[in-house]
């Protein structure tokens, strides 16, 4: 059943809505939200939605309880190919709880987290940026850690980060449905404007597998869900390049790399130099790297864990 949360006229004959697609079977229970497009340039969620909506059209039978699918938090910027909400220039994972009283987009808010609060499970779903790659993974605040991984190992992601940095902050929808009571886990994934197949078909399972666990899936699910990697604390080691120019790299995130171990070099194209070259300073987890080439001085290049203790 397709619910419309928001429903607002637009200056120009134009709506903007915000909708749902709530799928029900069996006793009245348990409810599992999967959320995305709060970023509209952030795609991997939409392969996901799909998929999930899929499953459950051909095997309602084996759902019990209630799946509900929010395909676009933000479907102007998803229309526009726009991070932030178009005309507003904002962020709209940073209004959150919002305020009924407010502007457009704070009141949109507002009405996302009434719809969804009181939910058992919240998947939010994001991609990174245009500038980096990330390996799937969920990011917990470290406040709600002993309450959110447990849930978290279920989803078959590599890598748990336990942190209190940008993307758990107040104002975000994960902390401000956390604060209600509404557990919410922050998956991040892939790179911007772009879908990885593989591994939103990771993701697919990983959920199927989180609400068999909670007693809300009797259908299939993979049988090779894999244990992840939590990081708790301060044990990620970011590298920032030395230089301008162009990076260049042979590696994919998520492997293992070596203290000393060439991550990739940044270049002059003019002069055919190498300007510097990107090394891992410890033996850890390689769970972020660059996919933009071009680079300042400054600019993120790598994240990794080091799991040596």
């Amino acid at each position: 059943m397709i619910k419309t949360i928001v429903s607002t006229e637009l200056p120009v004959d134009e709506q903007f809505r915000i909708r749902k697609n709530v799928i029900h079977h069996g006793r009245e229970g348990l409810r599992f939200c999967v959320v995305t497009g709060t970023h509209g340039d952030e795609l991997e969620g939409q392969m996901v939605c799909y998929e999930l909506a899929r499953i459950m059209g051909e095997h309602s039978e084996q759902l019990t309880g209630t799946l509900e699918i929010y395909p676009a938090l933000n479907p102007l910027g998803i229309d526009t190919i726009q991070r932030g909400i178009p005309n507003f220039d904002l962020d709209m994972n940073r209004i959150f709880p919002g305020d009924p009283q407010g502007t457009m987009a704070e009141q949109t808010a507002h009405a996302i987290i009434e719809d969804i609060k009181g939910a058992d499970m919240v998947i939010d779903i994001h991609s990174s940026n245009l500038y980096l790659r990330e390996t799937p993974q969920v990011r917990v605040n470290v406040q709600d850690a002993e309450w959110l991984v447990p849930f978290a190992e279920h989803l078959g992601t590599d890598f748990v980060w336990v942190h209190d940095a940008a993307t758990v902050l107040e104002a975000t929808l994960a902390h401000s449905l956390n604060s209600t009571g509404t557990p919410c886990l922050v998956v991040e994934m892939g790179v911007g404007q772009r879908i990885n197949h593989k591994m939103c078909r990771r993701l697919v399972g990983g959920i199927l597998h989180l609400m068999r666990h909670m007693g809300m899936w009797r259908g299939e699910v993979p049988a090779d869900i894999q244990q992840p990697i939590v990081c708790k604390g301060d044990r990620v080691t970011f590298l920032n390049a030395e230089t301008s120019g162009v990076f260049l790299t042979e590696l994919k995130c998520g492997i293992t790399v070596t203290k000393g171990q060439t991550i990739g070099h940044i270049v002059d194209p003019l002069r055919g130099r190498v300007l510097s070259t990107v090394t891992s300073p410890v033996d850890g987890y390689l769970f972020t790297i660059r996919a933009y080439p071009i680079v300042y001085e400054g600019s993120l290049m790598a994240r990794i864990f080091n799991n040596v203790q």
